[in-house]
């Protein structure tokens, strides 16, 4: 039987006290009503004795104590799921704001959901084309695997987050699905990422979770927890191979911080909760493959640093749990390349799981290798262009520094709009690599250079073959 209570002691910004409390559990749902009728939402965070801390969804603000009512419903937070919330799109709690019809749900699941069991995943080894060469050639994303993207404050992670969206893809085959949460973004945010994949025919495959700014602090901390528990259905009960993208998660840990600060608990680093790598590491750790299971859960959070502060705790704390990180640069944007993925400090730790003969092509580990040991030498080339003058370069140095001019204008700036397979991204790269001389391809098998630019070569001598030349009347 469901007890009703009116002893409301304290409201402090999103947080209420009640007290006399009989049974309530943690994460347990709360009914409150207010004195003129009005009916919040709220969940349990902490119980000490008969006292119950509740979190209030739609905040406190005209809360009176006296005639303040609250009823504890005995469930936790759920999602009703259902093979129809593809194409849909929710508030950051789960409700349709598409103006379509409500949801018949399947089952309704708790959404604080837990990682995977160790004993039970299955390790992360096929390839995800997301159409962006820098992440697909360089930094290859594989099914079961989170890798996040930070990013700065002005810079177009919005567009590469809709771009991979609409273009990710598995080459093997079987159903893929997109999550996309948003949380704390402005209105004109949302409105971009609906048009977008209403227009390009992505949202028939995606479900999207809207949380805007001016929406409860306490909202956006539900959000991913509900696109992840949607994500747990479409993965392992429907046995879709599932893209997760979070954006943006910054504002996930001033959610998280703010109302740690409610709750006056002693702050850890920079103010945020002690406890937000625990909180963090349950959202993350949710992606993966479960053996005997047909679907997957892929995570892309995406972030953005504090004044461009790596070593801030959020992306910090994200990079100790996640397999790297796909890094923007404003140098780059500013250089007008599009996206601006800087790829020397950009890392996938499972790339080399995903790609070779089979999964990619045989040839993309060893011209990985060796477009970041070019690129690298390129911008040290230009480096010392800048210092000493171009006269102190050697003819290597020249190759090398064009070769990095040209790998940033074609490799890099794509566009948001070009989706790359990943025989073009390859193929691509052995374009830029024939700029260097073959005595400099040390990171690549002989055999190899032979089949993919020996070819070009041989076309090159005809095309310079005086007799060619006669034929054409030159």
């Amino acid at each position: 039987m469901l007890k009703e209570y009116k002893s409301v002691t304290e409201v402090v910004g999103p947080l209420m006290t009640v007290e006399g409390v009989e049974g309530a559990a943690y994460e347990e749902l709360v009914d409150i009503e207010l004195q003129n009728g009005e009916k919040r939402r709220g969940r349990v965070i902490e119980i000490e004795g008969d006292k119950a801390m509740v979190q209030i969804f739609e905040g406190s603000s005209g809360i009176n104590l006296k005639d303040t009512s609250v009823r504890f419903l005995g469930k936790p937070l759920e999602l009703g799921v259902s093979p129809d919330m593809i194409g849909r799109v929710f508030d950051g709690l789960g409700e349709p704001i598409d103006d379509g019809p409500k949801i018949i749900p399947e089952e309704k699941i708790d959404i604080n959901g837990t990682a995977i069991n160790p004993v039970s995943r299955d390790y992360p080894s096929e390839f995800i084309q997301t159409g962006v060469s820098v992440i697909d050639g360089l930094n290859t994303l594989v099914r079961g695997q989170k890798l996040p993207i930070f990013s700065e404050a002005g810079l177009p992670h919005n567009e590469l987050a809709a771009q991979i969206a609409r273009q990710a893809t598995v080459l093997s085959g079987g159903d893929f699905a997109v999550v996309f949460a948003a949380m704390g973004i402005t209105f004109e945010e949302a409105q971009y990422f609906i048009d977008d994949f209403t227009k390009t025919g992505a949202i028939d495959r995606a479900v999207l979770f809207m949380n805007l700014a001016n929406d409860p602090a306490i909202e956006r901390l539900a959000t991913p927890k509900m696109a992840l528990t949607a994500a747990e259905y479409l993965a392992f009960e429907q046995g879709k191979h599932v893209l997760v993208i979070l954006t943006d998660m910054t504002n996930y840990a001033e959610a998280l911080r703010e109302v740690s600060a409610a709750r006056k608990e002693v702050p850890g680093r920079r103010g945020y909760p002690g406890y937000l790598y625990t909180d963090l590491a349950g959202i993350y750790e949710r992606a993966g493959r479960i053996k005997g299971r047909e679907g997957s859960i892929t995570q892309i959070p995406i972030l953005t640093m504090p004044e461009g502060d790596i070593t801030h705790p959020i992306p910090d704390l994200t990079g100790y749990i996640t397999e790297g990180q796909i890094i923007l640069s404003t140098q780059l944007f500013k250089q007008g390349l599009e996206p601006p993925i800087n790829a020397i400090p950009s890392l996938s730790r499972l790339k080399d799981k995903g790609i070779g003969e089979g999964k990619t092509r045989e040839d993309h580990a060893d011209t990985m290798n060796q477009i970041y040991a070019a690129y690298t030498a390129g911008k040290e080339a230009k480096e010392l262009s800048a210092i000493l003058g171009e006269t102190a370069l050697t003819e290597t140095d020249k190759a090398f520094a064009q070769f990095a001019d040209m790998f940033e204008k074609q490799y890099v700036s794509q566009g948001f709009e070009t989706n790359r397979s990943i025989l073009e991204t390859l193929n691509l790269g052995w374009e830029l690599l024939s700029i260097i001389p073959k005595t400099e391809l040390k990171r690549i098998d002989d055999k190899l250079i032979e089949k993919y630019l020996g070819d070009k070569e041989n076309e090159e001598e005809d095309s310079k073959d005086p007799k060619n030349l006669e034929n054409e009347g030159l």
